[in-house]
Formats: structure tokens, C-alpha cells, sequence
């Protein structure tokens, strides 16, 4: 096995990412027997044909234990004969070389060959080149189905983020930003709406996904909260009759590189104050308190205050209650760490569907999780979002 196969084993080995492998791993194991079970009978399921051998019985259930957990199996019956699938002997050394193959289409593309010797490996016989394809579309099918589904309803708050991966293109290894879009319901649930890779400073980038969005029925965003990239700015403009939130955390980072690093935590207590006042009139004041203050031996800092202020405070026209989350894209804090995390694993992508399919999948799982979990926001302080005064820069016809 390659470095990469053996650190993927090592990784299940360690427990990590529980829920996606062990549902994965069962989706898997369902289409290997079904594969296995054709070649036996000489015929698909349900098909008619004069090169079956022998007719199918129903199904037996077996608990199958993993290094990721119990996996619940329906194992096909044969009318004659008998059927046991061949991964589960040497139950070891097999689920480990399936999970490798799981690990792999998902976070190495969709390599048939890679697959196909995996399944060799755990001693299956192999797959076809069509069987493979097959398995991976399907998985792929599921995460695009996800990705790509009708959105219902008003979405006042829409979170925008970005982490960056590696990928290979054109023979040469390049940084791409992966781009998360979450938003909050009428209900006062958060949601994962989107997924997509791209350059983050192109406007036709952030243009065509917040498209993407509009046209699956994103409508009611009353503030957008990001970054300062140049190219969402504009696109966000065109796109969304909505309030620009620049995040706080960014802001304050890029406000302090422009102090010299003695007096940075000086200058950051400073700016802290400006965030700590009741209402957005005295935070106003303070603002332009502080940049005069500073104005006087850091110019550049001063200015930079001056060109910032509205696009840093505008959280501050919606109900208090959601100032914490709506200030800055920190509630993405753990979606990212979580992405980078897993994305860390495989270092290098081959392409970037096989990010999409990783980071899909990533959200796929959290998006499930914010389904049962309370709500982010109450009902009542939301209500109170439509009542907040048209601040929204009019829209620019695209």
C-alpha cells in the first residue's frame, strides 16, 4: 500500500470521523455484495436473463463490528447454495482495506484503479471498472443532491467564509479557497447552503455562487456577513438587496497590522471600547473618538477607521440579541476548524471535485447535526429583524 492508503488506515485506527465512515462504510459494503451476488447468480437484481444461475432468497441480518463501530448488515440469500460476503473474513485485515476504500473516493477523487485494487486487497476479487463508477456516483449523488437542494422560505442572515486547500493543477500544487455559505430560517435554524471552490478575490467567482443561491431560492437576506474580499462586495451588491457586515475579528486584525507591534496591545484595548458601547449612535462617537486619537501618530490607522466604520458596525441596526453571532463570521469558527481538519488528512487534492465531495460530505454530516439541535435564534428576536429599519444599500442591476 502507498503512504496515503496506510495513514488513512491509521486514521480509522484512531476513531476519527465516526459517523461519515460508519455510514459510508455500510453504503459501501451494500454495493460490494450486491456486485458479489450478481457475478454468483450471473444476473443483476430483478433482471431477467438466461445466464442466471441461481434464483435470490431474501436477506439475512448480521452485525458486522468495525474499528468504526457496529454496522448493521442485510446479507443476500440464494435459493441454492450459500452466500457470505468476502470481506468479512479476514474481518480485520477486510474492513480496514474497505474503509481505505471509502477514505479514498471520497478524499482522492473518483480513482477506479485506486478502488478497484483496494477491493483486491481486502480479498473481494475485485470490481469492475463500471461497478466502481457506479459506487462512487451514487456517493457523489447524495452529497450534489445535498448541495443543490430547493431553498424555502426567508433567510434573514447569510454567513460567508473561507479556508484554503491545496490542489493540484496543471502539474503545478495551488492554494484554492473553499467557500461556505450558512444562514439562518424564519425558524431560527441554521443551515449549510452551499459549497463551492474558486478564486476568492474574483467578483465572477462570488457572482456566480450567490447566483447559484438566488436561483435555488435563497430570498429575505437582510445582512451579509464576510470578510472584506473585494470580489463579494460587488457580487453581494448585484445579487442581494442586503446589508454588508464585514467581519469584526478580520477587521481588528487587519486595523492592528497597521500598528507598530509595541503598541499593539494598547491600540487593540482601544478599539475594544468601541465595541463595548450600548447602542450604535455612542459606538459611532467612540469610533471617531479613537480614530482621532490614534490619527495623531499612525495616520495610516486613522484612515483606515475612516473607510471601515459603516461596514463594521452595521450589525449594530439589528436586535442586540444577535450581535454576538451576527458581528463577525466566527459562528463558521467550528464548521472551519472541522473542514481543515479533515481536509489536513489528505494534504494535497487531486481535483476539485474530490473537495467538494470531502467538504460536501463534511457539511452534509453538520448540517444533520443543526437539524436536531435548538434553535440558533428565538423566534421573537427574529420577528423583530423585519422591523428594523431599511439601512440596505439599494441593489445594482447585474
Amino acid at each position: 500500500m502507498t503512504d496515503e492508503r496506510m495513514a488513512l488506515l491509521e486514521l480509522v485506527e484512531q476513531q476519527a470521523d465516526g459517523d461519515l465512515v460508519r455510514e459510508m462504510l455500510a453504503f459501501a459494503a451494500d454495493r460490494i455484495m450486491e456486485a458479489e451476488v450478481e457475478t454468483q447468480t450471473g444476473a443483476a437484481k430483478g433482471a431477467r436473463s438466461p445466464l442466471r444461475q441461481v434464483q435470490r432468497n431474501g436477506y439475512r441480518d448480521r452485525d458486522w463490528d468495525t474499528r468504526a463501530g457496529r454496522i448493521p448488515l442485510e446479507i443476500p440469500k440464494l435459493r441454492k447454495g450459500s452466500y457470505l460476503p468476502s470481506f468479512l473474513e479476514p474481518r480485520r485485515t477486510a474492513e480496514k482495506a474497505l474503509v481505505a476504500v471509502i477514505q479514498e473516493a471520497y478524499v482522492h477523487g473518483v480513482s477506479t484503479r485506486s478502488v478497484d485494487d483496494l477491493v483486491k486487497a481486502m480479498g473481494a476479487g475485485g470490481m469492475s471498472k463500471s461497478q466502481v463508477s457506479r459506487l462512487c456516483a451514487e456517493i457523489d449523488e447524495r452529497v450534489n443532491a445535498f448541495l443543490n437542494r430547493p431553498l424555502e422560505g426567508a433567510w434573514p442572515y447569510l454567513w460567508l467564509d473561507a479556508t484554503y486547500v491545496k490542489v493540484r493543477e496543471g502539474g503545478r500544487i495551488i492554494s484554492r479557497a473553499v467557500i461556505v455559505a450558512v444562514a439562518v430560517n424564519e425558524d431560527g435554524k441554521r443551515e449549510v447552503l452551499g459549497v463551492a471552490t474558486g478564486l476568492s478575490g474574483a467578483e465572477t467567482f462570488w457572482t456566480d455562487f450567490l447566483r447559484s443561491l438566488a436561483d435555488r431560492g435563497l430570498r429575505g437576506v437582510k445582512l451579509v456577513i464576510a470578510d472584506d474580499h473585494k470580489g463579494l462586495r460587488a457580487a453581494a451588491r448585484r445579487g442581494f438587496n442586503a446589508t454588508q457586515q464585514r467581519c469584526r475579528v478580520h477587521w481588528m486584525r487587519n486595523a492592528l497590522a497597521h500598528a507598530p507591534t509595541k503598541q499593539r496591545m494598547a491600540v487593540a484595548a482601544m478599539l475594544k471600547t468601541i465595541f463595548a458601547q450600548e447602542n450604535k449612535a455612542e459606538a459611532e462617537a467612540q469610533w471617531d473618538t479613537v480614530a482621532d486619537a490614534l490619527r495623531e501618530k499612525q495616520d495610516k490607522l486613522g484612515t483606515f477607521m475612516d473607510a471601515s466604520r459603516d461596514d463594521v458596525l452595521a450589525y449594530m441596526d439589528f436586535p442586540r440579541e444577535h450581535w454576538a453571532q451576527i458581528a463577525s463570521t466566527n459562528p463558521l469558527e467550528r464548521v472551519n476548524r472541522e473542514i481543515k481538519r479533515r481536509t489536513d488528512v489528505v494534504g494535497i487534492f487531486p481535483n476539485d471535485d474530490a473537495i467538494i465531495r470531502l467538504v460536501g460530505a463534511i457539511m452534509l454530516e453538520t448540517n444533520d447535526e443543526w437539524t436536531v439541535a435548538r434553535r440558533y435564534m428565538s423566534l421573537e428576536t427574529l420577528a423583530r429583524v423585519n422591523d428594523t429599519p431599511d439601512v440596505r444599500r439599494p441593489a445594482v442591476a447585474s
